[in-house]
């Protein structure tokens, strides 16, 4: 058997026959359905058994209510990792864009030109959105954002040290999303 609703009971911003959208509606209503149940303390010690029932709904409701919020908080997190996920992907599929444009820099064809503010936006736009460049020299070796194709004795270094970075890498916060590719100073014996 269909529940009919009348319109007028409907709250504002909920259709009819739909289930409440927003955090506020169904915290609401677990609140109202709380403070309905009153038991005066002088009836609960007669009515015991009465008294038990409404203390376990109340604490029923108390429940589902901390359900709902953690599984709206589940929610937001879920949809910011999905969000940061979706800008992992883009910023990876633009890695390639990004060494042609160390090429042609490299290459002297970025000095002037309407190409070349086009690189130096490309470049502002996917820094605001968390990328990174991974080209320092003479800092120390580390295998977790450097990749060594070459190891050669340097002069002048007590630890492993980057001296030059054939290929950038990049990374989005904490994240690596490439290693740079590194020539590698290692002291001598």
């Amino acid at each position: 058997m269909s529940e009919s609703v009348n319109p007028e009971e409907v709250p504002d911003g909920e259709a009819a026959g739909t289930p409440a959208g927003a955090e506020g509606d169904a915290l609401s209503q677990a609140e109202d359905i709380l403070n309905g149940v009153e038991v005066p303390a002088e009836e609960s010690v007669a009515q015991g058994a009465e008294s038990d029932v409404a203390i376990e709904l109340k604490n029923d409701l108390l429940r589902l209510q901390a359900e709902y919020v953690n599984y709206r908080k589940r929610v937001e997190r879920d949809r910011a990792v999905a969000g940061q996920m979706a800008v992992i992907g883009v910023l990876n599929a633009l890695l390639p864009v990004m060494d042609d444009i160390d090429a042609a820099r490299a290459h002297g064809d970025l000095e002037d030109g309407p190409f070349a503010a086009i690189a130096a936006k490309l470049e502002t736009t996917l820094t605001t959105y968390g990328l990174e460049r991974i080209a320092e020299v003479g800092v120390p070796f580390d295998p977790t954002v450097h990749e060594a194709l070459i190891q050669q004795p340097g002069a002048d270094v007590e630890i492993d040290t980057v001296s030059q970075v054939l290929r950038n890498g990049y990374k989005s916060g904490e994240r690596i999303l490439r290693a740079a590719q590194v020539i590698v100073a290692v002291p001598e014996a």
